[in-house]
Order: C-alpha cells, then structure tokens, then sequence
C-alpha cells in the first residue's frame, strides 16, 4: 500500500445565514475544489481542517497530518493586526482568523510545514506579528492591477524570485515567474521571523519564507492550484509536489514514506 503524505487544508467559512435557500441557518466549512486535486496530483492525501467546538480537537488533528496549507478565500480582517477596517468591504473574517492563526501556531509547534496561498501568505504575516495593506488600489500608488473579478485567475504578472530560495528551487533555480493575481491586499509591515523572496514588478510582496529551518513555512500570494502551464503560466503542480516531498522528508514517518515513494 503506497503511503502518502497527509496535507491539512485550512477551511472557508459560510457563515450561519437564516435567509440561505440550502443548510439554513447552519455555517457550512468547505475547500475549492481545485486545491484537493493540486494536493492529490501532487502526491499528497488532502484533508480539510475543521474548525471544532472543543479546544483539545487542534493538536490531535496537526499531529495526524504531515503539513498543512492555508488556502484562500476572504479577507484577513484588520482588527487582526489592530486597526480598523476603513470600508465596509475590507472588514475580512475575524472568525476565520482566530481559527486559523491557532491552526498555524500548533502546526508551527509541532514543526508541521506550512504553505500559506494568497489569503494564507497575509494570514501567516499577521499571525506572525506582521501588517498588511488593506486595499492596494487605494494605499499602493502606481501598483499594478492586482485583482479583476471579471478576469480572476487568468489576470497575472511577472514576479522576481530570490535564488537560492525554496520557490526558486523548485523551479530549478528560476527567478522569474509568471504568476496569477487575485487579491486586493497585500504584506506592509513584513513580521521579524519572515524573509522577503518574491515581489511583483510594482514591489508589492509576493512571497515570504520563514528564517528558522526547524519552523519550516513558504506563503505565496498567488494561486499555484490554478496556475496552467499551457497558458503560459509557471506550472503550478511544482509548488505542490516541492511542498509534499518537504512535508514527507520532515514527516515522523519519513521512513515509510519513503520507501513507498522508491526513495
């Protein structure tokens, strides 16, 4: 039986909504589908990561996985690193931060690998002591356009990758890629324990790894599980199986995996 890595995903939030046609009045935790196929293709089993009742749930699930992602999805709210939303629009998910951010200092802990994508890479910054832009268009002056909804995932930029780094590793030393963009926030105040290694052409960050090795995390702010090669993208699997074959070298049943792998 081949062993593969187990890779929790953080999950979204559809919060309680009594005028919802479907679960009523019920909050519903669900991942894009495109993220569980990305994990799987990558050789990866995926696991969404439940937000839960009983505080003991948290580490007995991190220590049954080999890493974990923290997927996309709304806005991290700025009340999460201390100031106040100055639009409606911009408030984000206090809810889903607190679930995330534990999620994210267990995973860290207990030397899980992370893998922060989009909201995750700004999710990672805050829960790290960082801050973010709340709206590029509006605090970024002369940034590119960094979301369009009627575009989403096929508008996209060039972004410059540090060598040496872990990214460009996994790209066989590139340093330039070609990369979706679907956020309208973005790092400001970069946390101590992270390490800049990818902006886009405008400076706006694109990319962060952690200092220490031993707490092993990588956020991106694009989407690699939506990245095509064949529409001229950087291939986005590559972030994938780079992330797994890392959770497995680091996983307490490296062994097994592996052996399984051929390894």
């Amino acid at each position: 039986m081949t062993l593969r890595p187990r890779i929790g995903v953080s999950a979204n939030f559809m919060h309680a909504d009594p005028e919802r046609p479907l679960y009523r009045g019920k909050t519903l935790q669900y991942v894009e589908s495109g993220m569980m196929n990305a994990i799987w293709a990558g050789g990866g089993i995926p696991v969404l990561v439940p937000s839960l009742s009983d505080p003991a749930s948290l580490p007995a699930i991190i220590d049954a996985l080999d890493g974990l992602v923290l997927s996309g999805g709304a806005d991290v709210s700025p009340l999460s690193y201390h100031e106040t939303p100055r639009q409606p629009a911009w408030a984000g998910d206090p809810v889903r931060d607190a679930y995330e951010i534990a999620l994210l200092r267990c995973a860290l802990e207990r030397r899980r690998p992370v893998l922060g994508l989009c909201r995750g890479i700004q999710l990672l910054n805050v829960a790290l002591g960082g801050t973010l832009w709340q709206d590029i268009p509006t605090d970024v002056e002369g940034a590119l356009d960094h979301r369009d909804w009627h575009r989403y995932d096929e508008l996209g930029h060039s972004v410059t990758v540090r060598a040496g780094c872990w990214i460009s590793e996994a790209y066989d030393g590139a340093t330039e890629l070609q990369v979706n963009s679907v956020h309208h926030q973005a790092l400001r105040l970069v946390a101590s324990e992270l390490s800049v290694v990818a902006r886009a052409e405008d400076g706006i960050i694109e990319a962060v790894e952690h200092i220490d090795a031993e707490r092993w995390c990588v956020g991106l702010q694009w989407h690699p599980e939506w990245l095509d090669r064949d529409r001229g993208w950087a291939d986005g699997q590559r972030i994938f199986a780079a992330f797994i074959a890392e959770a497995a070298a680091r996983s307490s049943d490296a062994p097994a995996l592996r052996s399984a792998a051929g390894g």
